[in-house]
């Protein structure tokens, strides 16, 4: 069973980096720099979508739209763990 739903507010539970693929190394988002701060800890975001890995389909992994700025314009979806998402502001 999921954690968080579609729709659900969630806030980042750690900073969260672009992490390079592992056979290359290269980017994980196209236009994104390996090890690049995608969204700092506690940052407000939205669950877009639910679903999980093909090679591990028991880890959920969930589509989240951070905030960024003053104005709380939703960025791009990144996909992220439950370990790394919290129910509440830290």
């Amino acid at each position: 069973m999921c954690q968080f739903q579609m729709g659900d507010m969630v806030f980042a539970a750690e900073d969260l980096f672009n992490e390079p693929v592992d056979e290359t190394g290269e980017s994980g988002i196209p236009g994104v720099e390996p090890g690049e701060l995608l969204t700092a800890a506690g940052t407000r975001g939205v669950v877009v979508n639910v679903g999980h890995a093909e090679a591990a389909p028991g880890q959920e992994i969930y589509l989240v739209r951070f905030e960024s700025g003053a104005d709380g314009t939703l960025e791009e979806p990144i996909g992220c763990l439950s370990e790394e998402l919290s129910g509440s502001k830290q």
